[in-house]
C-alpha cells in the first residue's frame, strides 16, 4: 500500500555526517588545504578493485559520501550532553552523491534517503561470511552487510552512475572537523526543537560547535518531513561549512590549516586512489566557486510502501524522475533549471522534487 510519501519512522539514531564530509572533500579543495599541509594516514580502502558490470564512465567526477553511525571515541558525557545514543546499527545514515561537473565550474549534490527501498546485490556477509543471495532492503544496510564495497555496488546499480571515488566519516571526526574550523554558522526562520537529540533552536542566526552542529544534522523529529527535513539541514549545513572554509578567516594561520587537515582528511576512510595530489588539483579549478554554483536536490520518492519482504517500511522511488536526475550527473549537465527554485520550501514539501542552489540558503 502507498500513501503521499512520509518517512519511515524508526529509532533515534539517525543522523548526517556527509555534509561535514563534502565539506572537508570539495572545501578542503577549495581553499587549498592540501596545498599548505599534507593529511595523516588516511585508512584507504580497496572498493573499487575487481568491480565489473559497472556504469559506463561519463563526464566530470562522481563521489559518494558515507556518514555512518560509529560511536567510537564519543565519550559518554559528549553521548548525554548531544544525545547521541549509546548504541548503533553499523549502518551508513547518510548518503550522498556528489558530481563535480568536467570543467570544475558546478557541484551537484544529490540525497538519497537511508530507507530507500532497494535490491541489494549478491554477496559475501561481512558479519557472517556467509553467501547471500539478491534481496530487498533499506538502501542503509547495503553497508551494513558487505562494507564500501558493497554500498558502491548498490548505489551504481540504482543510480546507473558510476562512482569514482569514495569518503565515509564518523561521529568523532564530525565534531572534531567543525570545532577545527572554529564552528559553523546556520541560520533558520523558525524554531527548530527536536525531543530526540535536544536541540532547541529559536529563529535566527547561529554559531554552531561541534556537538551542536551534530544535533543540527542529526535532528528528524522537528516536524513530519521527518528524514527530508534533516536533509534538507544537512544540505543547508553544507553551504555554511563551505562557506567558513573559503573564508579568509579560516586559514590565516598555518599552523590551524595543518590541524584542520590532519583532524579531517587523515582520519577519513577513503578508496585507494582519492590522493592529496587529485585534491589538490580540486583547490586549483574550485577555489572560487561560489554558493550559488552549488545545487541541491534530493532523489524523487514516488511514495510510501508499509512493512512487506520482512524489510519495514520504505521509500520508494518515482524512477522516471529519478533517471532524469541522475541522468544529468552522467551527461555533466546541470539539473532542469526549470525545476530550480529560490529559497527551498521549510519544511520540504514531501515528494516534491525540489533544486535549490546554495546562495539561496547561505546566512547573510
Amino acid at each position: 500500500m502507498r500513501t503521499t510519501p512520509r518517512a519511515p519512522s524508526r529509532g533515534r539514531g539517525g543522523k548526517c555526517l556527509g555534509a561535514i564530509t563534502l565539506g572537508v572533500a570539495l572545501a578542503a579543495s577549495l581553499t587549498g588545504l592540501t596545498a599548505v599541509a599534507a593529511p595523516g594516514p588516511a585508512q584507504r580502502l580497496s572498493v573499487f578493485d575487481g568491480m565489473t558490470n559497472r556504469p559506463e564512465n561519463g563526464p566530470g567526477t562522481n563521489i559518494l559520501l558515507l556518514g555512518t553511525d560509529t560511536r567510537a571515541g564519543i565519550t559518554k558525557a559528549e553521548k548525554e550532553r548531544f544525545s547521541t545514543g549509546s548504541v548503533g546499527c553499523n549502518c551508513s545514515d547518510t548518503i550522498m552523491l556528489i558530481h563535480v561537473s568536467p570543467r570544475k565550474d558546478r557541484v551537484s549534490v544529490v540525497g538519497l534517503p537511508r530507507d530507500s527501498r532497494a535490491v541489494i546485490p549478491a554477496h559475501r556477509d561481512r558479519a557472517t561470511g556467509a553467501t547471500r543471495a539478491a534481496h530487498p532492503a533499506k538502501l542503509n544496510a547495503a553497508y551494513a552487510e558487505g562494507g564500501p564495497r558493497l554500498a558502491v555496488r548498490t548505489i551504481e546499480r540504482m543510480t546507473k552512475v558510476r562512482i569514482d571515488r569514495y569518503l565515509e566519516i564518523n561521529f568523532r571526526r564530525f565534531i572534531d572537523s567543525v570545532n577545527q574550523v572554529g564552528g559553523v554558522r546556520v541560520c533558520t526562520p523558525r524554531r527548530l526543537k527536536d525531543f530526540a537529540t535536544k536541540m532547541d533552536l529559536p529563529p535566527g542566526t547561529h554559531h554552531l560547535t561541534g556537538g551542536q552542529s551534530l544535533q543540527y544534522v542529526r535532528s528528524r523529529h522537528v516536524d513530519d518531513s521527518a528524514d527530508f527535513g534533516r536533509i534538507q539541514r544537512q544540505q543547508r549545513f553544507l553551504v555554511g561549512v563551505l562557506r567558513t572554509l573559503s573564508s579568509d578567516r579560516a586559514f590565516t594561520d598555518p599552523l590551524r590549516t595543518a590541524r584542520l587537515a590532519r583532524a579531517v582528511l587523515g582520519s577519513s576512510r577513503v578508496d585507494q586512489g582519492f590522493t592529496v595530489d587529485q585534491l589538490a588539483s580540486l583547490a586549483t579549478a574550485l577555489r572560487e566557486l561560489p554558493p550559488s554554483k552549488i545545487e541541491f536536490t534530493t532523489v524523487p520518492i514516488r511514495g510510501f510502501s508499509a512493512s512487506q519482504d520482512g524489510i519495514g517500511a520504505t521509500l520508494d522511488w518515482d524512477k522516471p524522475r529519478a533517471a532524469k536526475v541522475f541522468g544529468a550527473l552522467n551527461r555533466g549537465h546541470a539539473f532542469d533549471a526549470r525545476k530550480s527554485a529560490g529559497a527551498p520550501s521549510d519544511p520540504p514539501r514531501l515528494g516534491s522534487r525540489e533544486i535549490f542552489h546554495g546562495d539561496k540558503v547561505a546566512c547573510d
